[in-house]
């Protein structure tokens, strides 16, 4: 009985240290990123904005390219995540002609038509 308090206090407070940990780890992989930026880079901010770095000779900003000759400037913080722009690169775009989308919709009616079909794909 001399245990018991604590046991509880020790089963509340394990849970809370290794979160803690796991916590403390994430937050230095995300700084280690944020400080590894580099021009050319494709990243992700934390309020969803997705743009390419132009300028990452600052030590506490970076300039992001958001639209074609459209530049900002961002804290490092203020990036999210890191795009794997080698994945996006693998995937084939899909080009397709009004004949060709003519033709297999006259040849098969079980053709499944998506809305993005002959749409460039945005990433």
């Amino acid at each position: 009985m001399t245990f018991l308090p604590f046991l509880i206090i020790l089963l509340l407070f394990v849970p809370l240290f290794l979160n803690g940990r796991k916590q403390r780890r994430q937050m230095q992989e995300t700084q280690a990123m944020q400080q590894a930026l580099g021009e050319g880079d494709v990243v992700i901010t934390t309020s969803g904005l997705r743009g390419v770095i132009t300028d990452a000779s600052y030590e506490e900003t970076i300039d992001i390219e958001i639209a074609d000759g459209v530049v900002t400037t961002w804290l490092r913080a203020a990036v999210r995540e890191k795009v794997n722009t080698d994945a996006a690169d693998a995937t084939p775009a899909v080009e397709d002609t009004k004949d060709d989308a003519d033709e297999t919709a006259s040849t098969s009616s079980d053709a499944k038509v998506t809305p993005s079909e002959g749409k460039p794909i945005i990433h």
